[in-house]
């Protein structure tokens, strides 16, 4: 398989700009270990679950990426925000980029399998520039969707800028170890975890659906994931809300979602059903609303 993006077929070299940024960024999260207290972990916990699991995992992926339940704008809007947090690209490039993953998992035009290789998968895709993140006028033509909205369109351009007024809220308030823990290693240790999904979700785990991709469930993704390393369930079931199937699988999205639906904040929830017995075939999704 060419490493070459569905957007452009032109093969690129190594990004030594994008590079250079991620070095930094590890560079300071190893820096933030020699300030430990817990304090600053407590921070750095509290702000990866807001970005991790209520920005990412519930805004970007099941509600922007896969439309799996509905909420009122301005808690789209808030869930939206909170992914920027996550430092991984706006929302229009998050979205774009993962559909793209959908459409072409494991075939050529997919941004990260891992038949190029496992370190691609996990980071080698992004650092060698061709990385969809980068590239928000080409991506919006795969989130049109989002395209349209003023709002999603200027926090693509700028979706630094929550991440900005978090790391002067952390220095007022603590100061330089607040921004190193609450800033740095929080990103540094979600991307390695998010990351993990394209990359390990794909390599080793369980599989409860014969999928046309190399999707896996693994336990251990899932619990750092907030939920996500049931991936093959999703690849089953993209649209569907709710990834942990079985009432073993811990997915803390899924319960973040239901919180929404108790306080009438979610609407329209989409929910896959677990098959009786193992798929021969890949499945069709079949969804229901949760009430």
């Amino acid at each position: 398989m060419r490493n070459e993006s569905v957007i452009d077929g032109r093969p690129q070299g190594f990004n030594w700009g994008v590079t250079a940024f991620m070095v930094g960024i590890h560079s300071c999260a190893l820096i933030s270990l020699f300030w430990f207290s817990w304090q600053n972990l407590a921070v750095a916990v509290f702000l990866w679950w807001v970005a991790g699991s209520i920005g990412i995992g519930m805004g970007y992926h099941r509600l922007l990426t896969h439309r799996g339940y509905r909420t009122p704008k301005a808690v789209e809007y808030f869930l939206t925000v909170c992914g920027t947090l996550a430092l991984e690209g706006g929302p229009i490039a998050w979205v774009a980029t993962h559909r793209i993953h959908h459409a072409f998992t494991e075939k050529e035009g997919d941004p990260h399998s891992p038949r190029d290789g496992a370190w691609w998968s996990h980071m080698g895709w992004i650092l060698n520039g061709k990385s969809l993140h980068w590239n928000t006028s080409a991506t919006a033509r795969y989130a049109v969707d989002l395209a349209k909205d003023p709002f999603y369109v200027w926090l693509t351009h700028y979706h630094f800028v929550p991440q900005v007024i978090v790391g002067l809220t952390l220095f007022a308030l603590g100061g330089w170890q607040f921004v190193f823990w609450g800033i740095f290693l929080r990103i540094v240790v979600s991307w390695h975890f998010t990351w993990l999904v394209n990359s390990a979700a794909h390599i080793w785990g369980s599989r409860r659906f014969e999928t046309r991709d190399d999707s896996r469930n693994n336990w251990w993704v899932a619990i750092i994931a907030f939920g996500e390393g049931w991936h093959n369930n999703h690849h089953a079931h993209p649209a569907s809300a709710r990834h942990g199937l079985a009432w073993y699988e811990f997915d803390l999205n899924w319960y973040g979602i239901r919180v929404l639906q108790l306080l009438g904040l979610a609407k329209a929830i989409r929910i896959a059903e677990l098959p009786n017995k193992r798929a021969t075939a890949p499945p069709k999704a079949h969804l229901a609303d949760a009430a």
